[in-house]
């Protein structure tokens, strides 16, 4: 990763900061997602739009991937 600074206003950062932390992710983070839904999408990945945006609440969610996409199998 490139490593960079910005500057914000005081409400934009402190709401920030509230948002990141009501996600349960980094202000770092929130900053990447926010960018990314500015971005063209990579014609060649248009999916990759979308990655690490969806989040079930369930800390196991990986390891349970056919389950959590297709649902309970039979």
């Amino acid at each position: 990763m490139i490593r960079t600074q910005i500057s914000l206003t005081k409400q934009e950062y402190g709401a920030a900061k509230i948002e990141a932390r009501r996600l349960g992710i980094s202000l770092a983070e929130l900053l990447r997602r926010s960018l990314r839904t500015m971005l063209p999408a990579d014609e060649a990945k248009p999916w990759m739009r979308y990655a690490g945006m969806v989040e079930s609440g369930d800390a196991n969610s990986s390891m349970r991937i056919d389950e959590m996409i297709y649902g309970q199998k039979d």
